[in-house]
């Protein structure tokens, strides 16, 4: 299994988070070398200048946290994330045109945001606590087909995060032709081996200094 820390999106997307806060997520990503930091497109300039001379990415969300915005403006915030510096996109899938079977639109609205990304990473978070173990299915087969590099249970705030289940479920559909990200509700070392087991690739969570330091974290993303 590859290192803890490097399957770890430090991540920090409060809508009250403030610059100092932001500043110390950076800090902690650097000394424990973390996969990405995982913030709010706002600080993604911010974030690149505090980050660089590390391999640390900056990772950013865009339609967040619905998926519900016009795929035009999904791409657009792709490409300026991009030209701020973002290496990862984390996009919300269109929930509500998946379970219409608007397959067609889900497939395209997820196609523009990786036209946009222009080869830099996008993981898909189709919300799983929304959606049925067919509708996981489902989507996670849409992801690949729009060529989406990951596949990602959740935002954090909805109704619940991953669980080992679904992970493997969307591993078991996607196999080879992607990855799978597992956020919201990650706040023990069991919980993060649970889902790594399950099948993800990545983490997404609040909680990664107490992670790597053997603790438990009593909430957040």
């Amino acid at each position: 299994m590859e290192k803890m820390n490097k399957l770890i999106d430090h991540t920090l997307l409060k809508a009250d988070a403030t610059q100092d806060q932001i500043e110390t997520l950076c800090k902690e990503a650097k000394q424990y070398d973390f996969a990405s930091v995982c913030v709010n497109s706002y600080w993604v300039s911010f974030c690149k200048e505090q980050l660089k001379e590390t391999d640390v990415k900056v990772c950013t969300v865009v339609g967040f946290p619905l998926g519900a915005m016009a795929s035009k403006a999904k791409a657009f915030e792709c490409a300026n994330a991009i030209e701020d510096g973002a290496k990862e996109i984390d996009m919300v899938m269109n929930i509500g045109e998946l379970k219409a079977k608007h397959y067609d639109a889900v497939r395209n609205d997820i196609a523009m945001v990786v036209e946009a990304a222009k080869g830099n990473i996008v993981k898909v978070i189709i919300e799983t606590c929304l959606l049925s173990d067919e509708e996981i299915v489902k989507a996670s087969e849409l992801c690949v087909e729009a060529h989406a590099h990951f596949v990602k249970t959740s935002t954090g705030f909805s109704t619940a995060g991953a669980n080992p289940r679904v992970v493997k479920i969307m591993k078991d559909t996607v196999g080879d032709k992607a990855l799978i990200k597992a956020a919201g509700g990650v706040r023990s070392k069991a919980d993060l081996d649970e889902m790594v087991e399950a099948g993800a690739n990545r983490i997404g969570t609040s909680s990664g200094v107490k992670l790597m330091e053997g603790e438990k974290s009593t909430g957040g993303y």
